[in-house]
Parts: structure tokens; sequence; C-alpha cells
């Protein structure tokens, strides 16, 4: 396809200060041009593209009106954020790698960022905190949250606006409803955004008054006046909004691409006396056809890509995901009108699409909303149906006391597939999915497993659709396995398998990575014995016995904390009297930030070639 190419150079417009600067005439082109920056730095490195093509002229009227840093930002999820990067002297030359630019706000790259995360429905709460410290320590500037419209999905966002509504103070939320989080929103409340913004008879009829006024003398001073009464019609023609009830004073909807449009309800927030809410509606992925014309989400998140053809770089044949796997699992056992599939908000990044389209009864989307789907989850499993809850491990720390207290306690099944587990590359500290194994089983009630082959995924997962009052946890990286594997002779997975004692340490590696330190091992010629632990909690007693007479142990857990099944087993070990050699190589208890998946290991030193080298000195 071809894509129209734009001469401006925007290097040189890297502060909010030369942004206001630009004429008025100028600011399509600079948008094209900043368009033309986001798609070519994701094309390269990959990246958050849709959300942040959606954003531009949002961000530049925000530069526009405001006074940053003296003013403070804060976007909510984070990923909203490339043409903020830019417009404050950041370069997308290196996006997502090491030493490189986040893709999300980082606090520790200047003055413009005041906060991040990676996670949403936090902004709201900062924004809250900010006003409060501005008022008890004493300082001065705007304080404006950035939100997408899948955050309002979030209980926490909800908590937050509900405390922030009775406020006296002025905060100002920008609210970026484009009718899509990753995928298409959904929900009461996108229901509710889209009759706020689509009112036939409030739009016919401020249209026609602005072309009435146009025409006679005086008409645009009338039309400023008529603005004082605008907020009593709307609320005659629509009704209140939940922003009204909740005591913000609601400006919009307003095109979230005329900038001037934007700056002109950002200057109305600014005289305003309490909390606002300025709701832009913006097109995702405007600029790129392919992405403006995405309706799953295909185009959120990308890996590398040719911008002509919108044809990712790399192929991989004969390979899968594991997400992919899992997702083709899901699907024939959707068959079993019994098993139910909830997804918050990753459908698409978990590959269960076909899942809800072909059993869209029994498939379920809550959003942006991983308690509320943990809870649900443990009372359809009380209802005598068993849920299928496909989550992102990142994600799955937000649920932790639904699990516990909803589900666990209760004795509530349910099959929990846990996706992207391990080191989270790009997405850096904010998307690790390491620490899982440590908090699943501190649950009683909990069982946490981890397959290395394809088919321990399959059996796994099988059996964990006929387990009653029990949480079977599979834990998976999204990384690529050999669709051959499925072809591997049966084996139990829930048993650990210990060969005979014998020459060697007994090596217990976990996942496809403890795979790969295995053959390294063998190529290297290194006397050790394999075991296999895809089960990683609970333990058995009589499995825990056999390893006592085992002389040396060697464990390489990639894809957890050494706080998880690592120093489980050690401990399990010391309060039995193990007099053996115990040694093992995990992750560090400690946030890693974005980079490669390989840069991260050798970071965390537990590369399956770090690993080998652990094994042969210990020796």
């Amino acid at each position: 396809m071809s894509r129209k190419k734009v001469a401006i150079d925007v290097s040189e417009v890297n502060s909010p200060d030369k942004v206001k600067s630009l004429p008025k005439e100028a600011i399509p082109a600079f948008s094209a041009c900043l368009r033309e920056k986001i798609i070519e730095a994701t094309s390269s490195r990959g990246g958050h593209l849709s959300s942040n093509l959606g954003t531009v002229e949002a961000t530049i009227a925000l530069c526009r009106v405001f006074d940053f840093p003296r003013d403070r930002l804060v976007f909510d999820v984070g990923h909203q954020c490339y043409a903020w990067k830019l417009l404050t002297g950041r370069s997308l030359g290196n996006l997502n790698g090491r030493g490189g630019t986040s893709g999300f706000q980082k606090m520790g790259e200047g003055p413009y960022d005041p906060y991040e995360a990676g996670h949403a429905g936090t902004a709201a709460s900062a924004v809250l905190a900010m006003l409060d410290a501005r008022r008890i320590k004493g300082g001065e500037g705007e304080i404006i949250g950035f939100l997408g419209d899948g955050s309002l999905q979030c209980g926490l966002t909800l908590e937050a606006l509900n405390d922030l509504g009775r406020r006296k103070e002025r905060a100002i939320l920008v609210l970026n409803d484009n009718e899509m989080a990753i995928s298409p929103s959904r929900g009461a409340i996108s229901e509710r955004l889209r009759l706020v913004s689509v009112s036939k008879g409030y739009l016919r009829l401020k249209e026609r008054t602005k072309v009435l006024l146009s025409r006679s003398w005086g008409g645009g001073r009338t039309l400023r006046s008529l603005r004082k009464i605008r907020d009593w019609l709307k609320n005659a023609l629509v009704g209140s909004n939940l922003f009204d009830d909740l005591g913000f004073l609601y400006l919009g909807p307003v095109d979230g691409h005329d900038v001037q449009a934007m700056e002109r309800s950002f200057r109305r927030a600014l005289r305003a006396e309490g909390p606002v809410i300025v709701h832009i509606k913006t097109k995702k992925g405007k600029g790129y056809l392919p992405a403006e014309k995405d309706e799953v989400g295909y185009w959120h998140g990308v890996t590398p890509f040719d911008p002509e053809s919108g044809s990712p770089r790399e192929e991989h044949p004969g390979l899968l995901s594991w997400s992919h796997f899992f997702g083709d699992e899901v699907l024939r056992a959707m068959g079993d009108a019994r098993n139910v599939l909830i997804c918050p908000a990753m459908m698409k990044g978990s590959h269960m699409e076909e899942a809800f389209r072909k059993y869209p009864e029994r498939s379920f989307d809550p959003g942006i909303a991983e308690e509320h789907a943990l809870t649900y989850a443990g009372a359809l499993s009380l209802q005598g149906l068993h849920p299928i809850v496909s989550i992102y491990s990142t994600f799955l720390q937000r649920a932790y006391d639904e699990l516990l207290h909803d589900c666990a306690r209760m004795k509530a099944g349910m099959t929990l597939l846990v996706d992207r587990a391990g080191l989270a590359g790009a997405n850096g500290d904010t998307h690790q999915g390491i620490y899982d194994p440590a908090f699943l089983m501190s649950i009683p009630g909990v069982e946490v497993y981890m397959p290395r082959t394809l088919r321990e995924g399959h059996d796994l997962f099988e059996s964990s659709l006929s387990m009653k009052g029990r949480i079977l946890a599979i834990r998976y990286p999204h990384s690529l396995e050999r669709e051959e594997e499925k072809g591997l002779p049966p084996e139990d997975p829930f048993s650990w398998r210990l060969p005979p004692l014998g020459e060697g340490p007994l090596l217990l590696a976990l996942g496809p990575l403890g795979r790969r330190l295995e053959e390294m091992l063998l190529k290297e010629g290194i006397p050790f014995r394999a075991g296999k632990a895809t089960r990683l909690w609970p333990f058995r007693e009589e499995e825990v016995e056999a390893l006592l007479k085992e002389k040396e142990i060697f464990v390489y857990d990639p894809y957890g904390t050494k706080g998880g099944f690592l120093s489980r087993l050690f401990a399990a070990l010391e309060e039995r009297g193990y007099q053996g050699k115990a040694r093992g190589v995990a992750l560090p208890e400690k946030y890693v930030l974005q980079g490669s998946v390989d840069e991260q290991l050798r970071e965390c030193g537990a590369h399956p070639e770090q690993a080998l080298e652990a094994f042969r000195e210990g020796r």
C-alpha cells in the first residue's frame, strides 16, 4: 500500500513551548509527521501503534494550552504517550530497547513524566494524590489525567472518580474515547459513552445553531453567549451522564482530531472551580489505514512490520506460540456446554477470538476488570459450570484478593491459564510475568504447573477440565514452539519424574528454557540426570522424600523469582534435614527494565548459558 510521505522534520519541535509557537495552519502537516515517526519506530522495533496514532492531535493541543512541566500530565495506561515523548525531546529510535526510551511514561527519563504505569486504571488516583499533595505541601500548576475509555471499566478508576468528584479543587481528566480498549470496549459504561457522543437530537441542533449564527452579523458573539446554557440544553436532550452525577463539569464530546476545538475546551476547563472531564472522540489507528480498519485489536501492540504492506517482518514457519496453542485447546474444550471462557480485555493477545466467535453465549470479556473477572469466575463455578480464565501473569496480580477470598476459599474449581509467564521483553518492568508463582503458591487450593512441551500442555489442560474444588493454574510464555512436539509420547504431567540414583547432579529445569539447558549440557558432555517437575506446587511428600537421597540438586527456573519454586523447594528440603548440596538459578526479586528477553535473562544471571556455567562451576 502506498502512503503519503510528509516532508516536515519535527526534530526541532522538541518541547511544549515550541509546539505553542507553531502556526495553526502548520498543525495538520505537523500531526502527519508525528504519525510518520510513530509508524517508523513501531514498524522497526514493535510497540503500541494504534493507541498512539489516535492521540497525536490531543497531545499537541495539551502542549499548546498547558505549561509543562510546571503542569503535570499523567497518562493512563501510559502506552498512549509516544507523541508526548517526541514533543518533550525524546527519541523513539531505540523504543523499548535496553537504555532506550520506554513505551510508557518513565519518571527517570526527565521532568515531563511525573508518574508511570503499565496497567490501566491508575491515572485518576494519581491525579487525586497530586492534587492533595499540592494542597498540603503548597505548590502550583495544573494536574491533568489522560484516560482511555477502556480505563472506565476498571474498578480502580471508578473508585478514584467517586473520591475526586467530591473535591473542590480543579483537576482535569481528558477522556480519550475511541470505543476501543485493546479490542472493542464492552459494557454499560461504554454504551453510555456512545449514547452521549452520538445523540442525534443534541448533535443536530448544535450543528444547525452554528450554521444559522454564522450567517448573521454578531453571530459569533451570540454563539459564545449560548455556551453558558449548553450544559442545560445537553442535559435536557441527552440526560445527565455518569460524570455529572459524580460531581464533574462535563465538557464534550469534542473532536479529538481538531486541535483548535480541543484547545477551546481545555481553556474552558481552566476556568472551572472543581474537577472537569473533557470528553474527546478519536479514531484509534488514525493515519494508518490497516490500523484504522482494525476491529479486533491486531494493531494495538505490534511486532516489527513492513509499513507499506502491513505484513510482519518476522515469519516463523512450522512454529506457533504457546498462546496460539492454548487458544486452540480452549476452542476445542468449548464444545462442552459446561465450560465457560472468561478473558478480561486480552482476547486478541491470548488468541481466544475464535472461541468468542463460535461460542459467544459462553465467552465473556468483562473488559479491564480483572478483580471482577475472577470473582465472577468463582461464582460461576459454584453454580456448576467450569470457568476457563485466560489472563496475563502481570494482570493476574491485580486479582490476588479475589482469587484467594472469592475463589479458592470456597473451593471454586477452575482452569486458570496464566499467559505471558516469564520475562516480558520490550514492555519492561510493568509487565514482567515472574511474580505469580510466589503469590499463587501462598493460596491454599491453588495448584501451579508449567509445561515444557505442547504435549504436557495439552494433557494438563485436558485434565483440568474435569477437576472439582481446585484451581489449576497453567503458566506458559508467549515464545514459540515447534508443532511436532504434539507427537511426543504421553507422560503424567501431574507427577514428578525422578531418574534412578546415579552419576551427576539431579537437574530440575523448568519450562521450554529448561529443555534448552538440558540440550546444552548434553552437547557439552557434562554428566547430569534430568528430572521433571511440571507441577510447581504443591509438593507431594513422597517426592520430596525421594529428593532427600540425592547428593546434589540443581534447580533452573528462568520464569519465576527466587521466592517461588526454588525457595519453596529448598525450604522443604531443609525442613526435612537434607544433607546434600542444593543449588540453583532463578530470577532475582527485582523490577526488570525493558529490553529483549535475551538481554533481560543475562541481566538477571538466568540465561541458559549462564545457568550452564553455574552448573559447571559448582561441581
